[in-house]
């Protein structure tokens, strides 16, 4: 049994890296959403968030280490989506910063076409994607939802709202969506606010693009 890293935000990270390709299959703000929702969910999971009138709102104390549950404290009441969005792009750094101080990436600067800053990630052991991709495939495949690893679960959850094609390619969505709903629904809130939130961007970028168009 190969060491995997303890968080969920840091496993989803590790999900959305292709082995094949070495490379990650999500980034930007689509990779932060998954990362965020993974937060919350993790969260809600511990019982360190709990959901008011389709809200989160604070739950039993406890660790904050991505400092959600302050600022959900201090907020008016908002819903699900408005946290998965919420600092999106920064969580990517705050997980990537956390997985190269804890030595299971390393992160390496380069330019594209000699001109455009960019950064490339290698898994310093490809041992533990395939450990995480396993855990998910086995959620997806296995033993009944209730007596899923929920951690195995909200992976699943994450993945196919966030459309990590490195975990659940298209088809598998479509073949499994049944299992996803019900594994879904064990994860808690977050994973459906995820999918809100990629499906809200997507709409927003073809009416732009309709627009620039016509």
């Amino acid at each position: 049994m190969v060491e995997v890293p303890e968080t969920l935000p840091a496993r989803m990270y590790l999900l959305a890296y292709d082995l094949r390709k070495q490379r990650m299959t999500a980034r930007g703000a689509r990779l932060g959403y998954v990362l965020r929702g993974a937060a919350l969910t993790e969260l809600f999971l511990d019982g360190r968030l709990e959901e008011r009138r389709g809200r989160p709102v604070p739950g039993t104390p406890g660790e904050d280490p991505y400092g959600l549950v302050a600022q959900i404290s201090a907020s008016k009441p908002r819903p699900w989506h408005h946290w998965v969005r919420r600092e999106a792009r920064s969580a990517v750094r705050t997980v990537r910063d956390e997985l190269e101080r804890g030595g299971w990436i390393r992160v390496r600067g380069r330019r594209v076409l000699g001109l455009f800053p960019a950064e490339e990630v290698t898994v310093r052991d490809p041992r533990v994607v395939k450990q995480l991709w396993g855990g998910a495939s086995s959620a997806l495949r296995g033993r009944p939802v209730a007596h899923v690893n929920s951690y195995d679960a909200a992976a699943v959850a994450l993945a196919a709202a966030g459309e990590l094609k490195s975990v659940l390619p298209g088809p598998e969505r479509r073949r499994h969506k049944r299992r996803i709903a019900e594994l879904t629904a064990r994860s808690g809130p977050a994973a459906p606010a995820v999918s809100k939130v990629i499906r809200s961007q997507r709409a927003a970028m073809a009416a732009g693009a309709a627009s620039a168009g016509s």
